[in-house]
């Protein structure tokens, strides 16, 4: 198995590098993702658009944000889980200020995009925001042979089979991805406990408890992530684990990486970090995990 080295991943344009004084009084560079560009270009400056695309006939919200400079500029993909109430759009701002564009958006029947919510339509949205993407990389500087997955729980989920399915995606990265299907597999008391909570999910159109189990159930082959390991050939993978995980687990996190390491075609990173399933109070630790995967999917 070939182990990414850590790598800073360096702007595509010109950043302004501050220095900071640490307790003993040495002084230590900003990292450039936590860094305002120097100068913009003032033809093609960083900024966010709202964007809409069209998903097997319904239509997807959400924002693009765009790196410094006419580019094309290698874009990410932001996945958010179940339900998305933690978007992660600081990692957006990091990424650009290195010049990565962004774009994130929500799934069908989530968050006021058309349509009904499903685990499998989550997948095929992933589909669809790449092929906008494509279909639209002059218009928004995009370099479409550089396209990168980052999910978190669900999202990391729908990243890692987005990844699996599409050739021209090499770099993916789970940020506590959720192997889902497994639920059931945990007993009654838990598949209760998430079709209750699933019940609660306004936000998600159409979508109850009974769905969300039926569809872990029936559809268990084609969301698992484990088996992923042969489709995931050739990519660079980063899995992330919170330590402190009470929904997704560092024990779940690292069977999916014991499944991927015995590829040694996949570049595989894995990396435990203190935190809750949000990384609430190790979000620096986070994207600097990111920041350093990151550079060579760029490049």
């Amino acid at each position: 198995m070939r182990v990414l080295s850590t790598m800073l991943a360096a702007g595509a344009f010109g950043l302004l590098v501050g220095c900071a004084h640490s307790p003993g009084g040495v002084m230590q560079a900003t990292p450039p993702h936590y860094t305002d560009p120097l100068t913009l270009d003032e033809t093609a400056p960083p900024a966010i658009n709202e964007v809409f695309f069209d998903s097997h006939g319904k239509r997807l919200n959400g924002l693009i944000y765009l790196a410094n400079g006419e580019g094309p500029h290698p874009t990410v993909v932001l996945l958010h889980g179940y339900p998305g109430n933690e978007k992660n759009l600081d990692l957006a701002q990091s990424l650009r200020r290195i010049g990565y564009n962004v774009l994130f958006f929500h799934y069908r029947g989530a968050w006021g995009s058309e349509g009904e919510f499903s685990f499998g339509n989550v997948i095929e949205d992933v589909a669809s925001g790449l092929d906008f993407l494509r279909n639209n990389a002059a218009a928004y500087r995009v370099d479409p042979d550089k396209l990168i997955l980052i999910g978190h729980s669900m999202g990391g989920l729908a990243a890692l089979q987005g990844a699996a399915n599409d050739d021209g995606v090499t770099c993916v990265a789970g940020i506590a991805p959720a192997d889902m299907a497994r639920i059931p597999e945990f007993g009654k008391e838990a598949a209760s406990g998430f079709a209750l909570y699933s019940d609660t999910l306004q936000m998600l159109n159409g979508w109850t408890g009974e769905k969300a189990i039926k569809e872990l159930t029936t559809s268990k082959e084609a969301l698992l992530l484990s088996p992923l390991s042969e489709k995931l050939s050739g990519k660079s993978v980063l899995l992330i684990a919170g330590d402190k995980d009470a929904s997704v687990s560092p024990v779940m996190v690292q069977s999916i990486a014991d499944a991927y390491s015995g590829n040694d075609t996949i570049t595989l990173k894995h990396v435990t970090l203190s935190g809750d399933h949000s990384f609430s109070w190790s979000r620096n630790a986070l994207t600097d995990a990111i920041v350093d995967w990151i550079g060579p999917c760029g490049s």
